[in-house]
């Protein structure tokens, strides 16, 4: 069967084709034997190989940093507003109008008032 057919009849099935890239580096890591038997372990639970239990923990974790790293920008870029603006909205307004929202009411949205000194 040529790639072509393989790929039409994953179409038609609705399944992804995974193509490989043969040109990935490789790295060495050195696991205890009670970790490498985890991940074993892990691995074959998840129906899958230790190598792609590897990597997607590996990925899981990058992600992981990267939105942990992302949110803290985020926050520093909050928190200079509010030194900038000396402007803030008191955790209890905020929490009054989040929980009116959640129960479907159209609450007041607070309105921020500079810091008390």
């Amino acid at each position: 069967m040529l790639y072509r057919d393989i790929k039409a009849l994953a179409l038609l099935c609705n399944i992804e084709i995974l193509t490989l890239d043969l040109a990935m580096s490789s790295i060495t890591i050195r696991l205890p034997e009670d970790l490498k038997a985890r991940v074993a372990a892990a691995a074959e639970r998840g129906g899958t190989t230790s190598h792609r239990f590897i990597l997607d923990a590996i990925a899981e974790k990058a992600d992981q940093e990267e939105r942990c790293g992302d949110f803290n920008d985020v926050a520093e870029k909050r928190y200079a507003g509010i030194i900038a603006s000396g402007k803030t909205i008191s955790w209890t307004k905020m929490r009054s109008y989040l929980e009116s929202r959640l129960a479907g009411k159209a609450g007041k949205r607070p309105v921020a008032r500079r810091l008390a000194r």
